[in-house]
C-alpha cells in the first residue's frame, strides 16, 4: 500500500556495493521518510538496493558476505573487504535471525542432539537436529537439561508440536535424559551407538595401557587395537595377526569389542537377546574397563537396543561438529555465543537466505 512521503533526510545516505575491479562502489541517495498509516510512527522508506534502510550495504554486498562466511572466517573477510568485523557480523546475524523467524518446524517428529565445545574449559553449546531433514533446528548455550526446554520452546514457536516427536537420539548424559523425558514425554530414547563403540574402544585402550607396562609386545601398538582391520597398514595387520589370538588381556578386550560391534549388524528380532548375552559376558570377564562398559549397557539397555528399531545415530551431528570446530580454529575462536550459534546455523541450518525484506 502506498503511503505519502513525510520528508527527506537533510543528508545523503551511503550504501557500499560490490567492487568494480579493485575499486569499491558506493551508492549515495537522499532517504525519504513516511508515516505509517497503522501506528503513525515515522519510518524510513525501503530502498530497492538494500534490505535494511540504514544497513550501509546493498543487498548484493550482503549476499557476497554470506557466501564468503560459509568458507572463510569473518576476520579474514574483514581484511579482504576492508570493513570492520563487527559490521560484517551484523549482516550475518540479520539474515540468520530473519531466516530462523520464518522456520517451519511442523514436520519434525525426530530429534538428535549433541553438545560441542564453544570455548576452552567447560563452555558448550548444544545442537538439536532433524535427522530426517538433515538440518540443524535449534542451537543453545549449555549442555544441561534446560537445553531441551529451550528446544521445545523453539519448536513450538515455529509451528512444531512436542507431542508429535516420537524419537530422540542422544548420548547417555543424565542431564540429557532428564531434559528429553520431561519435555518430550512421548518420544522413545535412542542412545547413540557410536558412543557405545567409543566406550568399548576406550576400554580396550585402558586395558592395553595397563598391560603394556609388563608386556613388551604391546609397546607402540595403540592404534592397531583401536582401528578396524580394513583400515590397518600391511605392517599393522601383520602385528595384529601375531597378537590378537594370544592369551593377552588386550587381545581378549579387543575380541570383545569386535563382537559388540558386530551385534549392531544383527536383525532387530534377535539383537536385544544377543546384546544381553554380551553384557553377561562383559560382567564376568574380569577386565575392569570392559566390566564398566557392560554395566553402562545394562543400565541403559532399553535406549541402546532402541537403535535396532529407530536406526538413529549422531553420525551426521559429529560431522557438523567437525565443520564447526574447523571453522572455529580458522577463526581462532569467536567473541560471543551469539556468533558461534549464528555460524552453526549458517553451516548446517539449511536456512532460506533468500534476499527478502
Amino acid at each position: 500500500m502506498s503511503q505519502p512521503v513525510k520528508d527527506i533526510a537533510d543528508y545523503d545516505q551511503v550504501w557500499r556495493h560490490l567492487n568494480f575491479a579493485e575499486y569499491p562502489i558506493y551508492f549515495h541517495a537522499e532517504h525519504p521518510r513516511t508515516i505509517c498509516s497503522t501506528c503513525n510512527s515515522i519510518l524510513r522508506v525501503n530502498m530497492p538496493w538494500a534490505i535494511k534502510p540504514r544497513s550501509g550495504f546493498t543487498t548484493y554486498f550482503d549476499a557476497m558476505i554470506i557466501a564468503m562466511a560459509k568458507d572463510m572466517p569473518i576476520n579474514a573477510i574483514s581484511r579482504i573487504v576492508k570493513e570492520t568485523d563487527k559490521r560484517l557480523w551484523r549482516i550475518l546475524h540479520h539474515y540468520v535471525e530473519s531466516a530462523i523467524a520464518v522456520q517451519d518446524l511442523s514436520h519434525v517428529t525426530k530429534i538428535s542432539t549433541d553438545e560441542t565445545s564453544a570455548k576452552r574449559g567447560q563452555d558448550y553449546i548444544t545442537i538439536f537436529m532433524d535427522p530426517e531433514g538433515r538440518n540443524v533446528i535449534h542451537v543453545t548455550k549449555g549442555k544441561d537439561a534446560a537445553t531441551w526446554g529451550e528446544c521445545k520452546k523453539h519448536l513450538e514457536a515455529h509451528r512444531g508440536d512436542a507431542d508429535k516427536v516420537t524419537e530422540v537420539c542422544m548420548d547417555m548424559s543424565p542431564a540429557f535424559i532428564k531434559g528429553a523425558t520431561v519435555n518430550f514425554p512421548k518420544a522413545s530414547i535412542t542412545f547413540d551407538k557410536f558412543q557405545v563403540i567409543k566406550a568399548a574402544n576406550e576400554a580396550v585402550d585402558e586395558v592395553r595401557r595397563k598391560e603394556s607396562k609388563r608386556t613388551e609386545e604391546l609397546k607402540n601398538t595403540r592404534y592397531i587395537w583401536l582401528k578396524n582391520e580394513t583400515n590397518l597398514t600391511k605392517a599393522q595387520k601383520e602385528t595384529l595377526d601375531k597378537l590378537k589370538d594370544c592369551e593377552l588381556d588386550t587381545a581378549k578386550a579387543y575380541r570383545m569389542r569386535l563382537i559388540l560391534q558386530e551385534v549392531f549388524h544383527y536383525p532387530a528380532s534377535i539383537a536385544p537377546d544377543v546384546m544381553k548375552d554380551w553384557i553377561h559376558w562383559g560382567l564376568r570377564c574380569r577386565l575392569e574397563p570392559i566390566v564398566e562398559v557392560a554395566k553402562m549397557l545394562q543400565s541403559h539397555f532399553d535406549g541402546v537396543v532402541r537403535w535396532f528399531t529407530s536406526k538413529l545415530n549422531n553420525g551426521l551431528l559429529e560431522g557438523i561438529n567437525s565443520l564447526f570446530q574447523a571453522a572455529k580454529r580458522k577463526a581462532r575462536g569467536y567473541r560471543s555465543y551469539e556468533n558461534m550459534i549464528a555460524m552453526v546455523y549458517l553451516l548446517a541450518g539449511k536456512l532460506d537466505f533468500s534476499l527478502k525484506r
